[in-house]
């Protein structure tokens, strides 16, 4: 089976405007056509929608969905899902339309993370265009970017999506936030699709946050738009999570602001390509080469 992509996200919002704001003035997303029902769509590219967001009674990330090869290989995966004790059930069609996909499931896995899966997908014939010149995001084969969620029960959940859904190991650190001899940091997985981006899934050997989500990930074309984004947060007196610098092993170029869903978005660009049908898992012991200073740290 082939995991192709992160395809969307569904996010849950208590203030629609807050998400609008946040993804048009300050990420520079596009809006996309109304789907009705209250929600919005938003794009990055030729794709109808890379963001749901939907009015709820809160705020966190309802579920990264993930794009796979064909209905058979769908049906495929929600058996396995169930044979490993997790839940799996198909969409309605209605749901499905919405999405712009043939059929989907939505899962839960061991930690109590949602998820989809997906086969069939459609494009918009409207050009992408920013309102803040965005000239475009690094979409295509590799997707929308990447998802990170949390795992306290890390074995299971690493195992669950290598062996049972089909992602394969990147990277496979253990990352110290400080200097404290028993400090004995955490566990992250870092894991790629059937695509050259270093990695459309992570997972940290941490509790899951209640925003469903610890952070996405876009990746724009170049440093000027990771710039500009960058200052169009401070103006906005967006919260940043984590100064610009650059990663080790993905080598992102990148900065991290907090969504008005709780969860953070990372914004970079320079994004390591690797081919997933060579490369061999590394683990890599700092977390960046520079920068990348994080609030919490302060």
């Amino acid at each position: 089976m082939a995991i192709e992509q992160l395809g969307y996200v569904v996010v849950s919002a208590t203030d629609m405007d807050a998400w609008d704001r946040f993804l048009v003035d300050v990420t520079g997303v596009m809006r996309a056509a109304d789907p009705g029902n209250g929600a919005k769509h938003y794009r990055i590219d030729e794709r109808p929608f890379r963001f749901r967001i939907e009015p709820g009674e809160e705020d966190r990330l309802i579920a990264a969905a993930y794009r796979i090869s064909t209905p058979e290989e769908l049906e495929a995966l929600k058996k396995r899902v169930e044979a490993a004790g997790q839940t799996a059930e198909y969409g309605s069609d209605e749901a499905a339309k919405v999405r712009g996909v043939d059929s989907f499931i939505s899962i839960v896995d061991p930690a109590g993370n949602h998820l989809e899966f997906y086969c069939g997908d459609t494009a918009d014939d409207v050009p992408f265009k920013s309102e803040q010149g965005v000239k475009g995001f690094v979409t295509g084969a590799m997707g929308m970017g990447h998802a990170v969620l949390g795992a306290p029960n890390f074995d299971e959940c690493h195992a669950f999506y290598r062996d049972v859904v089909g992602f394969h190991d990147t990277d496979l650190p253990r990352f110290k936030f400080s200097d404290d001899p028993e400090d004995t940091g955490f566990r992250i997985a870092f894991m790629h699709a059937d695509n050259g981006r270093h990695h459309s899934l992570a997972l940290g050997e941490h509790p899951a946050p209640p925003s469903g989500c610890v952070h996405l990930m876009l990746e724009m074309q170049d440093q000027d738009d990771v710039g500009r984004a960058h200052d169009r947060m401070r103006k906005a007196e967006i919260r940043e999570s984590a100064t610009l610098g650059r990663h080790s092993n993905d080598k992102m170029f990148s900065f991290y602001m907090r969504t008005p869903g709780g969860f953070d978005l990372e914004v970079g660009c320079d994004g390591l390509v690797l081919n997933p049908k060579t490369w061999e898992t590394t683990a890599i012991t700092s977390i960046s080469d520079w920068g990348h200073v994080w609030s919490w740290s302060l």
